[in-house]
């Protein structure tokens, strides 16, 4: 088995680009910090390109955070239709059933499982599969995403007949792309919201 690439560096944002909107990342004292500015979003990507991996992050959020993390981002210039967003959003304690917009979906495809975030200020573990068209997404160790990206045929439309925002099925869609890290405004529009990372390994499968 290839072995498993550290993608932070805990000093820099080497081998991490935002062409978009670069200075709302930072590095603080070992973690990838990215802040909410009102209106905007971004996305801090790899420079690398990976296909079938298990990714494996923590994450610290502020009250009220809005943010997500990104599979296999094949256009840069357009992540939101091009990559598989796994949703970080303050919904700590929400009850089931949850929807395709709280934290640990699949966004706008598949709702969470369970609702295993912690509250806001403490330190959430994530682990993402990606296998050809299977992506499982765990959550402080609950499975919360078992995914067939084939059941997906038809652009704008899960499965189940529900709407989604891509213009493109994802059964068609390349099988490899950047790691993409997300900062948009806070819940209401916040601005000065802060997202914490640390400890991003990949696992090329």
């Amino acid at each position: 088995m290839t072995e498993a690439i550290e993608l932070f560096n805990g000093r820099d944002l080497t081998g991490w680009e935002d062409h978009k909107n670069p200075h709302l990342w930072t590095v603080e004292d070992g973690m990838i910090v990215g802040i909410s500015e009102a209106g905007k979003m971004s996305n801090l990507s790899t420079q690398a390109q990976y296909g079938d991996f298990e990714l494996r992050l923590e994450y610290n959020a502020d009250a009220k955070v809005n943010s997500g993390v990104f599979l296999r981002v094949s256009d840069l210039d357009d992540e939101v239709h091009t990559g598989l967003e796994i949703q970080i959003l303050d919904t700590y304690g929400k009850e089931l059933p949850l929807d395709r917009g709280d934290s640990g979906a699949l966004y706008d495809m598949i709702a969470p499982s369970a609702n295993a975030l912690k509250p806001a200020g403490e330190w959430n573990q994530m682990r993402m599969r990606c296998d050809g068209p299977q992506v499982a997404v765990e959550l402080n160790g609950v499975q919360v995403v078992d995914a067939d990206l084939d059941l997906f045929d038809t652009p704008g439309q899960n499965p189940d007949g529900s709407s989604n925002k891509f213009k493109y099925a994802w059964k068609t869609m390349p099988r490899a792309g950047h790691i993409g890290l997300q900062t948009h405004a806070g819940m209401g529009g916040l601005s000065d919201v802060k997202i914490r990372f640390r400890n991003l390994v990949v696992q090329p499968l």
